[in-house]
């Protein structure tokens, strides 16, 4: 079922639309909101933020405006979302590399930002439109953003573990030196 979805999307939207494809409404199949046993939502997520509208749209609130370089358009060019938080309302991170950015400054230019914060991002380096690509390409840069959601997850629980771990272990000696 997700297969065949995120297969009609592509099919859809990227360069090799076909006559069937075209008739498919893919608005509702990429808007739906289905239950966790028929399919994982992040994935319709995914896929919406590789168009330049669906980025721009989070840029509400964005602290800067048009008389500067990173303009809410300028960062959602650059591949990057906004995900402000309580005390950082100008935090942006590239909705692909998963790379976060906040210090903006009105004449920081967002795509020589994120291609100096992260030259390996394949969403920056891409030579032509996501609407462009072909079926293949774009599976290919979907894969790559994949690995890198499992290495950034499985970094944070590895990170967690530690800390936990070095907690664990600090009470541990604590409890063995109040004993003596």
């Amino acid at each position: 079922f997700r297969k065949c979805n995120a297969l009609k999307f592509v099919h859809r939207n990227l360069k090799t639309p076909c006559s069937i494809a075209k008739k498919l409404n893919v608005n509702t199949i990429i808007g739906q909101k289905y239950n966790s046993n028929t399919m994982d939502i992040r994935s319709d997520e995914d896929l919406k933020m590789y168009f330049y509208e669906n980025r721009l749209k989070t840029f509400e609130g964005w602290p800067f405006d048009e008389d500067c370089a990173c303009t809410p358009e300028s960062m959602a060019n650059a591949g990057f979302i906004h995900t402000p938080s309580e005390n950082s309302p100008d935090i942006a991170m590239c909705f692909f590399c998963l790379k976060e950015l906040e210090g903006w400054e009105p004449e920081d230019d967002p795509e020589k930002e994120h291609k100096s914060h992260s030259p390996s991002c394949y969403f920056i380096s891409l030579k032509k439109k996501i609407e462009d690509l072909t079926v293949e390409e774009f599976f290919k840069l979907q894969r790559e953003r994949r690995k890198i959601i499992i290495s950034k997850t499985c970094n944070e629980a590895i990170n967690k573990f530690e800390e936990a771990s070095k907690k664990r272990r600090a009470d541990i000696i604590k409890t063995a030196m109040d004993e003596e």
